[in-house]
């Protein structure tokens, strides 16, 4: 059990699903992100620490970009993928400014789970591994993250109906179109989710997130 995030280990998912899942992959001549990254968002944000939880798809289907956090890429990226671009000029027309990578380490680190709702794809294939079960273990993760009130950004239609049963009255939820340019015009910009959420912690007397930091 030690290559399993701790906190997140007794999952009803590692025992009955992850076996078969973890053979399949090992099986592929390549699988993004490499088997170290794969609970990456689960290691650095346990149960106890999670107060926020942005939903992505898939890890990123390129070569070198995937790092095991939903939408986070690598800090010496210099061209990021499309969606992040986005994310980040709303944060400079929401809150002011943006990270100087696109590493969202920092953001993990602070509680924000950045889950992905599959955790693998192979390279050239966005999508590939959406049927393959990951399924079951976001949503034993997703139950167990929303015992404790906790701000839910859900970007796109994928995001809302998968949170959507974990979803009540103790949390926030922030509903919006995907950052993608293909919808990011459609209610995502302008959305100012970032200080929204802040605004919700500190009135429940926590520590703001400080999304513009570093890794």
């Amino acid at each position: 059990m030690n290559e399993l995030p701790q906190g997140w280990a007794d999952l009803p998912f590692f025992e009955a699903d992850w076996p078969a899942l973890r053979d399949r992959l090992a099986a592929l001549p390549a699988v993004l992100p490499s088997p170290g990254l794969r609970f990456r968002a689960l290691e650095l944000t346990p149960p106890e620490a999670v107060r926020v939880v942005i939903l992505g798809q898939d890890p990123y289907p390129t070569p070198g970009h995937a790092t095991g956090l939903a939408f986070s890429v690598p800090p010496d990226l210099a061209k990021l993928p499309p969606s992040l671009r986005n994310i980040q000029r709303e944060m400079r027309d929401d809150i002011g400014c943006a990270p100087a990578t696109g590493d969202l380490n920092h953001w993990a680190r602070q509680g924000v789970l950045l889950l992905n709702t599959a955790l693998s794809v192979e390279p050239g294939a966005a999508g590939g591994h959406a049927r393959w079960g990951w399924d079951r273990l976001v949503g034993q993760v997703l139950a167990r993250a929303s015992a404790r009130p906790c701000a839910f950004l859900l970007w796109g239609n994928h995001a809302q109906k998968i949170a959507a049963p974990y979803l009540g009255p103790d949390h926030l939820a922030i509903e919006t179109a995907h950052p993608s340019p293909l919808s990011a015009r459609r209610g995502f910009f302008g959305s100012r989710p970032f200080g929204r959420i802040n605004a919700w912690l500190e009135a429940r007397g926590e520590a703001a997130i400080d999304w513009c930091g570093s890794a």
